[in-house]
């Protein structure tokens, strides 16, 4: 049964996840402008440290998980992750042109080597940010609310990228991105923030008491959730990941490319002013899309955040006004925000209690890995003849354009078809409760 929450939960939730999708935005946003403003970075390269980064987040998702699960506790990898992910965000204050010439002068290139620095840092901060928050903050998540009140914690989880991206847009206002120096503050603004969250936490965040330590090895805790019999026992749940991945891939089509297209395709100087109110309004939509959820269901509350995402990619596509634009992107972050709630609630609902270290790793393929290594991918090869623009320093850069929301908008086609299945995997589930 629903349990009422303490003001202390409910303070941890939003705090830590907001600090940390503050973080996650930096750099599944904003890394891509550095190395493209500070290193002439191409599509190639960006693919290459977004699946970087994908694959690295699901390793330690994978192994951090299993291993929350042995010891039997959350709040030591949520603390000391978040102090040394913030710590690992702070070094990328040293990934500048003019420290790398004069710590490597032999060098032919400092933009190739500052590229390779930052795809390798950025493995590195994602060890720590996915052990503290992808693996063990989530776990703590599931273990802490029960089925039928997760869609309202979830709403509250899944409106914070969009806080994030509202928190980052306002802050990166007072900063020239085309300056080294800029992002030397920001990364150490972000490093900071990050690290006396993960100091508050010591305080803030309580283990569910029902968490103990698992009974089997560490190598078991790591292949459980892949055993054949565990995926027989819990379709719904694998269906579940199967559509998250789909969902992610649409996604990770555009996002990586977003603020590029806004600044470069569609010269908006402005874009923040502008996305500003759609993000205020898309949040709020969130928060209470997740009670919606609680209320409904997974299928009456899944098929309206996908229509309302194609709808978003339509506008995006056909238009490049500010007006159209503006309602596109409020109608794709509202459809990307919702679902990404509905699909957390529902594979919430169908982890096994006491269990949920073990099935971040799982989460973690499906919303990290495959959307991270597949669309990308689907990017690149999407943008392959993208026009070139000439930098003022002689170098070129390409320029994104809108075909990346056309095959976003396919893979969310791709997405419905699969999830009409659902009826389905309902009967297997009822075969196997049957037994």
């Amino acid at each position: 049964m629903k349990s009422k929450k303490s003001p202390r939960f409910w303070t941890a939730l939003v705090i830590f996840s907001l600090v940390g999708q503050i973080a996650w935005v930096v750099e599944n946003m904003y890394f891509n402008v550095f190395i493209y403003k500070m290193f002439n970075a191409d599509e190639n390269a960006i693919s290459a440290m977004v699946s970087a980064s994908a694959i690295a987040a699901t390793l330690t998702t994978v192994l951090m998980g299993a291993l929350s699960d042995k010891i039997g506790k959350r709040k030591l990898f949520i603390c000391g992750g978040y102090i040394l992910w913030g710590l690992s965000i702070g070094a990328f204050a040293l990934l500048r042109a003019d420290v790398i010439t004069t710590l490597f002068p032999a060098v032919t290139s400092a933009a190739a080597v500052g590229i390779s620095l930052v795809i390798i840092l950025d493995c590195v901060m994602t060890f720590f940010g996915s052990t503290a928050n992808d693996a063990c903050f989530n776990a703590w998540l599931t273990d802490s609310t029960e089925e039928g009140g997760r869609g309202a914690a979830e709403g509250i989880n899944a409106m914070m990228p969009l806080v994030a991206i509202l928190a980052v847009f306002g802050g990166f206002m007072a900063f020239d991105l085309d300056k080294a120096e800029s992002w030397t503050a920001i990364f150490l603004i972000i490093g900071i923030a990050v690290t006396l969250i993960g100091l508050l936490g010591i305080f803030l965040i309580k283990d569910a008491p029902h968490v103990s330590k698992s009974e089997g090895g560490m190598f078991a805790n790591i292949l459980y959730g892949f055993k054949p019999s565990v995926i027989k026992a819990n379709p719904m749940l694998y269906f579940a990941l199967v559509g998250f991945a789909l969902f992610g891939i649409s996604i990770q089509i555009f996002m990586p490319y977003l603020i590029i297209y806004y600044e470069k395709s569609l010269q908006m100087a402005d874009y923040v002013l502008i996305m500003a109110p759609a993000i205020i309004i898309a949040s709020v939509v969130t928060a209470l899309y997740g009670r919606f959820y609680d209320k409904v269901g997974f299928t009456k509350s899944v098929f309206p955040a996908l229509a309302t995402l194609c709808l978003g990619y339509l506008f995006l596509f056909f238009f490049k006004s500010t007006l159209p634009v503006f309602i596109g992107s409020l109608l794709m972050m509202c459809g990307y925000l919702s679902g990404a709630a509905v699909f957390g609630a529902v594979i919430r609902d169908c982890t096994p209690i006491g269990k949920a270290g073990r099935f971040q790793g799982l989460r973690i393929v499906a919303q990290v890995l495959i959307p991270g290594v597949v669309g990308p991918a689907i990017s690149v090869a999407v943008l392959k003849n993208a026009p070139l623009i000439t930098n003022n320093d002689g170098t070129t850069s390409f320029v994104p354009n809108e075909s990346i929301f056309l095959a976003a908008l396919v893979a969310a086609v791709v997405l419905a078809l699969f999830l009409l299945l659902k009826k389905f995997v309902k009967q297997s589930n009822a075969e196997v409760q049957n037994g």
